[in-house]
């Protein structure tokens, strides 16, 4: 039996969250923080790397549909991801969340280093799923662990700074690849490998969460009353046998679908977006193909940048909205404010001032797109109780990803149906005499107009989010809940 949400105390005016914390409740926060840091990092780095690794691995035959591959490695990728925070969300209720979170950043780092010794599609499709299981682990995990960890009345503003680091580690990502890119290194076909051997390098956190880490007393509190009561920890069966469970967990899974499909089918194509309209501008301008290929590199890593840049600010700001209006009412405006801006985003870049456009753009989709997952992390634990609890966040987080594995091949799609459409009108109306650098010109622009109006259509995902909130509870100012 569910107990009553009371009332708990707000934030003390004038004293910080940070200075709350005693010793220990630091390191956790610390330690969560650096593995989901470094979660992200690794997600960044392979969207650098997706690309220029495919150019590589691709036979002939596959380079023809390399927009597919492309779509393909990502939905993988994604694909084992959900699979990861499934089972290892129900592992860490289970077994603890401490020992379970080493284990998935071991899993991340190794998956991809080895994603770097890749010679083919296959074996570097089977690398990214490995990766995905891990990483998909690393949220629940970390985000429950915190939040059994911290005192209640600090809680949302540690978990929505924690979430707010996922944009430190988007924005290394883009410096690691803006610093390769203006190196030696940007010069090779291959530069692609080093992307993935230093994301590897997160495996040595594994040794501090193993050394100093212990599973939180309410934790262990919980698993004792499970097991007298004949109840278990890590259950979906519990999970769904509970109707108030039940319903926050359905609930809450659709109202995450919307900022993981919205990111993860939109948002991280932004930068295959500008990749394809700095090359189309670069070559109307007659610059060589090494100097493309370069500045190609540098402006996908500042788009990276920029993007994380309003991210990070997006998902402090919607922290602070959350304590003053409320979680549904800050869900609400902000996927709201989503659709708005990518919609714009994605129709208008390169259009105002060409590529310089990317440094006001980036920032303000970031700022939308990645300010809803400081909510996921916020919101998701005060929806279930300690012993359900990185089991239920697990599976609203990633259950969307298995949808979410679909969005880029519907996306890749519905840019190629709509290219074709656009090529073949763009081609009858330049007429038999225009060249053969014409046509190709006609056919490069005419795939980045597709691709542009391809992801306005799919920014109606974000309405989703908004068309759920009715249906869960408000939990603003209230302690999380118990069996």
């Amino acid at each position: 039996m569910s107990l009553p949400y009371p009332p708990h105390p707000s934030v003390p005016t004038g004293k910080s969250w940070w200075s709350q914390l005693d010793r220990y409740q630091r390191l956790v926060f610390v330690v969560a923080t650096l593995a989901w840091l470094f979660d992200c990092l690794d997600q960044q780095l392979f969207n650098l790397a997706r690309s220029p690794a495919l150019d590589s691995l691709l036979t002939a035959a596959q380079h023809e549909k390399k927009g597919f591959f492309v779509g393909l490695s990502t939905s993988v990728f994604v694909f084992g991801w959900a699979t990861g925070g499934m089972i290892f969300g129900s592992l860490g209720d289970r077994y603890g969340r401490a020992k379970m979170l080493s284990v998935t950043v071991l899993l991340y780092s190794l998956a991809t280093g080895l994603s770097a010794l890749s010679t083919t599609f296959t074996d570097f499709a089977v690398y990214r799923f490995v990766t995905g299981l891990g990483v998909g682990g690393v949220f629940g995990l970390a985000v429950a662990l915190v939040a059994d960890t911290v005192p209640g009345e600090v809680r949302p503003r540690a978990l929505g700074v924690l979430q707010s680091f996922s944009a430190v580690g988007n924005v290394a990502a883009g410096l690691i690849g803006l610093t390769i890119a203006l190196t030696a290194f940007g010069e090779s076909p291959t530069y692609w490998k080093w992307l993935f051997l230093i994301g590897a390098l997160p495996a040595f956190l594994v040794a501090t969460i193993q050394m100093r880490m212990k599973e939180p007393a309410s934790w262990t509190e919980s698993r004792d009353r499970a097991r007298a009561s004949g109840q278990r920890s890590g259950s979906y069966r519990d999970l769904f046998g509970h109707a108030k469970w039940r319903k926050h967990a359905l609930f809450g899974m659709v109202l995450s679908c919307a900022g993981v499909i919205g990111l993860w089918g939109i948002g991280v194509f932004s930068s295959d977006l500008v990749g394809d309209i700095i090359t189309y501008n670069f070559k109307e301008r007659g610059v060589p193909l090494e100097e493309i290929n370069k500045g190609k590199q540098f402006w996908m890593a500042i788009n990276l940048l920029c993007f994380n840049l309003g991210a990070f600010a997006g998902m402090l700001v919607f922290t602070r909205v959350t304590e003053k209006v409320g979680r549904k009412k800050a869900f609400g405006m902000f996927f709201i404010g989503s659709l708005i801006v990518t919609v714009f985003v994605f129709q208008m870049i390169g259009k105002i001032n060409g590529r310089f456009d990317i440094l006001w753009m980036a920032p303000v989709m970031g700022f939308f797109h990645l300010s809803v997952f400081a909510g996921f992390s916020i919101y998701l634990p005060e929806l279930f109780p300690t012993r359900l609890r990185a089991t239920g966040i697990s599976f609203c987080y990633n259950v969307g990803r298995y949808l979410a594995a679909f969005g880029p091949l519907t996306l890749g799609l519905l840019a190629a149906n709509l290219a074709k459409k656009a090529e073949a009108t763009a081609v009858l109306a330049a007429g038999s005499s225009a060249s053969e650098s014409a046509l190709a010109a006609i056919k490069s622009a005419a795939k980045i107009d597709a691709f542009r109006d391809a992801a306005s259509w799919m920014c109606l995902i974000f309405l989703l989010g908004v068309v759920v909130l009715p249906f869960l509870p408000e939990t603003k100012g209230q302690p999380l809940p118990k069996d």
